[in-house]
């Protein structure tokens, strides 16, 4: 039996005109419905310069987080174009995404699967190249950008299939299970992919459009295969756009439709206002060939267009959006008509239509357009390219940060972590001689063990995903299982990790803004934990290195179970090994860790069966192993054979017979159940 339609309403940019939003959409409800939820893209609250000024007590903000301002029907919405008001970050925050009675704020970067099963996705935010390249971890709510840690993040949730309960409408309250899967139902975002206006004979409303996309959108669409995809940010004002269906032949006639809505509320555009709303019905999607639209056209995602038509400068090779159709005299390998270093027939500039000369030789081009603001100094009057503190030296000699960076290894606003001292140790690049290396590159998603989308990540060892962090048992688990033990007191072994879903270094390093639902999310798992340890006769210690090297990890933390019998041992055996290593303890534990916030530092901690916490801060120079943890819980439970987790790894069989004991074991407790 074929699974129920859902009934959804898309509304365009709210930008702050929240009363009249739900007015209009409990008209449209009254009129066409009933809708089973409505999808809010762009900016529900509008620029954050609008809020600021307004001292009005009674704003629409105001009265939604006040619980004044009533939804007429669930509305999910998402970050635009602008920061969200710290108001709107401090509710999500401490109501895991529910503002207020059927508002729910979706993360930057998230999926969350209905009652009714399907999945929607959200990447909020705007573009830009250089903090997209560059930002050390993926920005919250108080930035505009998105980056790539966070499409990384919107990738990795991808691969969790996620429930929400409908007697418990919170996007914390989530139920999940490994699923190989990216496919999604729905994608919000606020930018354009860049292959979108491909192969497309719809009339766009205005024609910068056709080169205005995100080409890091791309990659997204083409793994996630959205069925339907709602954009927000379609021009200035934005405009309404329908594209006509194109078809996934790999996933048997999957069919993708894409629209941008025009904007409800923010200044009044000239003319008829441009179409902002769009109802749908949709089903769960179910195995078997789908009839293929009479206007479907071909894969923009899968085929290039012809080369007549203009891509994006950053799809482009050999292209540029800036010279058009011709290569930069410089890099031209073939000869062209005309007069050497002059523009081929035909050429005109884009920025004042000569024909006399390439754009980047254009007098027009040092000049910025009204209100132009340089990105690198935050001063207006010269372009980025013209930037006197551009090539501007950092105090080890790279390249100086912008600002509001900070080393995470030494806590310096003055160099980036590749040039600090203290990551690397090694001596600064007036020292450096006879063409050594320099600092290694900072691990990336794709090549670290912990995230998700790693095609290397050993997935059949994941025990529970939950909205922020996933449970994974290790290779080469402490507690001996399956073929290297007799019995095991937990059933799967019980060594497990704590892993937050999207790439952080450390948890200290989590931005301010997001941290919160994560630390409570990894809190809730720690608590689970024990207690299940607890029903099989466990006490349980749980271990946290939490160091900023060169290159980089990702945080996690390691919970053990021990047998009862040592539970009052932990803490002198850890003591005592750390003497004899040179390894000390911070007589106030919380005072020693937030000291190390915002990466200033790295730690070891460890949390004791009692719930007592011993942190240990590591020092400049110093070595120490982050085998610590594991050879004092090893020497404890006498079995010092299983100090080297490589030669504790179990065939994948073993693996996975322990994952699912586990699995078994846990339910009761899983947070995310």
């Amino acid at each position: 039996m074929a699974a129920p339609s859902v009934k959804i309403l898309a509304v365009g940019s709210a930008a702050g005109s929240i009363r009249e939003l739900f007015a209009k959409i409990k008209a449209i409800d009254a009129k066409h419905g009933k809708f089973d939820l409505v999808l809010c893209t762009g900016d529900f609250f509008g620029p954050a310069k609008a809020l600021d000024e307004s001292s009005n007590d009674e704003d629409d903000t105001a009265k939604l987080l006040a619980g004044q301002l009533e939804a007429p029907i669930d509305c999910y919405i998402m970050q635009g174009e602008y920061p969200l008001p710290e108001t709107v970050i401090a509710k999500f925050a401490k109501n895991g995404g529910e503002l207020c009675k059927n508002v729910f704020l979706m993360n930057k970067s998230g999926i969350i699967t209905t009652a009714n099963g399907l999945r929607i996705a959200c990447l909020g935010g705007t573009y830009d190249a250089s903090i997209y390249s560059s930002a050390e971890a993926a920005p919250g709510f108080l930035s505009p950008f998105f980056s790539s840690q966070t499409m990384e993040r919107l990738l990795s949730n991808t691969l969790a299939k996620t429930t929400i309960n409908q007697n418990y409408k919170s996007l914390a309250a989530i139920q999940s299970t490994a699923s190989s899967s990216q496919l999604i139902d729905i994608l919000i975002t606020n930018v354009w992919p860049s292959s979108i206006t491909q192969f497309s004979a719809a009339p766009l409303p205005s024609p910068e459009l056709a080169s205005a996309g995100v080409h890091v959108l791309d990659d997204a669409i083409r793994r996630t295969k959205p069925r339907y995809h709602f954009a927000a940010a379609g021009g200035k004002p934005p405009q309404f756009w329908e594209r006509e269906p194109y078809v996934w032949d790999d996933e048997e006639g999957r069919v993708s439709r894409f629209i941008s809505l025009g904007a409800f509320g923010g200044t009044p555009p000239t003319g008829k206002k441009p179409r902002w709303f769009y109802a749908f019905s949709l089903a769960p999607h179910t195995p078997g060939a789908v009839p293929r639209p009479a206007n479907a056209t071909k894969n923009p995602f899968r085929e290039s267009a012809p080369r007549a038509v203009k891509r994006p400068h950053e799809n482009a090779e050999g292209e540029n959006f800036i010279f058009g159709n011709v290569r930069q005299p410089v890099k031209r390998s073939r000869i062209v008509e005309g007069e050497p270093g002059k523009p081929p027939p035909g050429y005109k500039c884009r920025r004042c239509e000569s024909t006399e000369h390439f754009i980047n030789e254009c007098p027009e081009r040092v000049k910025p357009s009204e209100g132009y603001v340089c990105k690198i100094c935050h001063t207006p009057g010269h372009l980025v390219r013209d930037c006197p503190t551009r090539d501007a030296v950092g105090d080890t000699g790279g390249r100086k940060p912008k600002e509001g960076y900070v080393c995470r290894a030494c806590g310096s606003d003055a160099h980036y972590l590749d040039d600090c001292l203290v990551a690397n140790q090694r001596p600064a690049q007036t020292e450096r001689r006879g063409g050594k290396r320099g600092p290694p590159k900072e691990i990336g998603p794709d090549e670290c063990w912990f995230c998700l989308s790693n095609p290397n990540l050993a997935k059949h060892l994941i025990v529970a995903i939950g909205s922020e962090c996933y449970v994974t048992l290790p290779k080469g688990q402490i507690v001996p299982t399956q073929s290297a033990a007799d019995h095991t007191l937990v059933p799967g072994g019980g060594h497990v990790l704590i892993v937050p879903i999207t790439h952080y270094p450390t948890y200290t390093t989590i931005p301010p803004d997001l941290a919160p639902p994560i630390i409570e999310e990894t809190e809730k798992v720690k608590t689970a934990l024990r207690a299940m340890n607890a029903k099989h006769g466990a006490t349980t210690v749980s271990i946290e290195v939490g160091r900023l090297s060169a290159k980089g990890g990702h945080a996690h933390v390691q919970s053990v179970p021990l047998p009862l019998s040592l539970k009052d041992k932990v803490e002198g055996a850890f003591i005592q090994e750390g003497k004899l290593l040179g390894i000390d303890f911070e007589e106030d534990p919380d005072a020693a860790l937030e000291a190390c916030a915002g990466g200033r530092g790295s730690y070891f901690k460890v949390e004791l069966p009692d719930g007592k916490k011993m942190v240990h801060l590591m020092k400049d120079h110093v070595p120490f192993s982050i085998q610590f943890g594991r050879q004092v819980l090893v020497d404890l439970m006498g079995m010092p054979e299983r100090l080297d987790w490589k030669a504790c790894m179990l065939p994948e069989e073993e693996d996975k017979a322990d994952a699912q004991a586990f699995k078994a074991a846990f339910a009761p407790f899983d947070p995310s159940a």
